[in-house]
């Protein structure tokens, strides 16, 4: 009889426990960047993280973009905007508006 019958089996394997704590961490970290508000999980686009304005993005921005940016949004009747500002002293870098025309419904 074997010395390792008696011992109680583990439920998850070390690969199983790896993997849920990776899982966890990076729901975690997507649970931060939505407490505050960064710029990348706002719907923008990579080729608009062009925070410095001089007509490239380049990686260390799109980089910004996830923990140096942050957004927010307001709308004002048929006109969203969304203003980005530096997370560390809310310096403003740029306004997006967009106007959104809804349409109507017919009288039946």
């Amino acid at each position: 009889m074997s010395s390792l019958q008696g011992a109680p089996r583990s439920r998850f394997s070390t690969r199983r426990k790896a993997l849920l704590a990776l899982v966890l961490l990076a729901l975690a970290i997507v649970g931060w960047m939505s407490f505050i508000g960064a710029a990348a999980l706002s719907g923008i686009a990579t080729s608009e993280m062009d925070w410095d304005s001089d007509g490239t993005v380049t990686r260390g921005e799109i980089f910004q973009g996830f923990h140096a940016v942050v957004v927010s949004k307001r709308s004002e009747g048929q006109r969203e905007c969304a203003s980005y500002r530096w997370r560390t002293d809310q310096r403003p870098i740029r306004v997006d508006c967009r106007t959104t025309m809804v349409q109507e419904k017919s009288p039946e």
